[in-house]
């Protein structure tokens, strides 16, 4: 299997799924993320995880009374979902010896308003169905590698089985006076 470099430390990451495989418990993370209100529908998420700050601004568009000056939250996760898997082609593209050139994800989300909006206890709040199209432009791999590549992606993708399945909510309210 050739070796190919697809613009991250592939060296750090064999050494964590080694890490991982050799001591399972060393695979047990925690995820952290603040968010507070800015005005309007503006808030903001500060990402915390591994001693990291980042801060993603989120916002709705004008047609749901938001100032649009930022992407609203389901689109975020579809955002969230679509690099989650370009992580993942690029991670096991480069395990696999497999030379990217370029990796496309497109995605819709189907959402009725009705949910959000409490206008009907018959219709979820979130995303009935998601569309996912992956271009990867990998000139002489074949279409079999490809396609193996694809499903492993799509089997192993944190965001997407997070979508997929049900996960545990545990929402308490911290009131203040």
């Amino acid at each position: 299997m050739a070796t190919v470099n697809l613009g991250f430390n592939l060296d750090q990451l064999q050494g964590l799924v080694s890490a991982v495989r050799d001591d399972p418990s060393k695979g047990a993370t925690v995820w952290e993320v603040d968010t507070t209100w800015k005005e309007g529908f503006k808030s903001e998420a500060t990402i915390k995880s591994y001693g990291r700050s980042h801060k993603i601004q989120m916002d709705e568009p004008t047609a749901l009374g938001g100032s649009d000056s930022a992407p609203n939250m389901v689109e975020v996760v579809l955002g969230a979902f679509g690099c989650c898997l370009t992580t993942g082609y690029v991670m096991n593209a480069a395990q696999r010896g497999i030379k990217l050139e370029g990796v496309e994800v497109r995605l819709k989300g189907d959402l009725d308003l009705r949910g959000f909006l409490g206008l009907s206890d018959k219709v979820s709040p979130g995303y009935k169905g998601i569309d996912v199209e992956v271009v990867l432009k990998a000139p002489g791999v074949s279409t079999k590698e490809l396609e193996d590549l694809h499903q492993h992606v799509s089997k192993t993708s944190p965001v997407g089985s997070i979508l997929a399945r049900p996960v545990a909510v545990n929402a308490r309210l911290v009131p203040q006076g």
